[in-house]
């Protein structure tokens, strides 16, 4: 597995949610619901619609799953935006039972099936070629994309930490791509 980054510059995220929109809203929802909550790609593509949606068709306000990596459970809301992406998508969609993947690979053959991993990969790294990043771009991208972010907004390093299941702040850090001169700028820019 390759080293990606995160996308850091919003700009950047939105024309990428531009572009995904436009081919697909099912790569939006994806993309969007990814740099919301920060789920490992496994976990995002074995989301059921009922992880998501009630049975009247509500979302949920929650999201609750077991992580496939680690077995532990996570539980965390799902922000209005995400929300408004995964019912743009499942009224794209159109018909859909509770118990069917939340976001289906168009090249199932027996039936439903979930996205796969290379598909996300494919349309993650189209997009964002498409916009002009010249970054590695994968996957991951979208998980550390949401603990960028996260830390770009001032949130203690430690929820991040503890939002991405991390051992410790130093390996969330290196893991959000801040950089050493990243941190000495905050040193050399105080200046109280």
């Amino acid at each position: 597995m390759e080293f990606v980054q995160p996308i850091r510059d919003k700009k950047q995220i939105d024309a990428m949610k531009k572009i995904l929109k436009a081919t697909s809203v099912r790569d939006f929802c994806l993309f969007t619901l990814g740099i919301n909550c920060g789920l490992r790609i496994s976990d995002l593509l074995n989301l059921l619609v009922r992880d998501v949606i009630d049975e009247k068709g509500k979302v949920l306000d929650r999201i609750s799953i077991r992580e496939q990596k680690t077995g532990k459970t996570k539980d965390f809301p799902i922000s209005e935006i995400a929300a408004k992406a995964i019912k743009e998508y499942l009224v794209e969609r159109g018909s859909y039972n509770q118990h069917e993947p939340l976001f289906l690979s168009r090249k199932a053959t027996n039936g439903l099936a979930s996205l796969q991993r290379w598909q996300a990969y494919t349309v993650i790294n189209a997009a964002a070629r498409a916009i002009g990043i010249k970054d590695k771009i994968g996957t991951h991208t979208l998980r550390k994309t949401f603990g960028y972010h996260a830390f770009q907004q001032s949130v203690d390093i430690t929820i991040i930490q503890k939002l991405l299941n991390h051992s410790s702040p130093r390996v969330t850090l290196a893991y959000i791509g801040i950089t050493q001169d990243e941190l000495d700028n905050v040193v050399l820019n105080l200046n109280l």
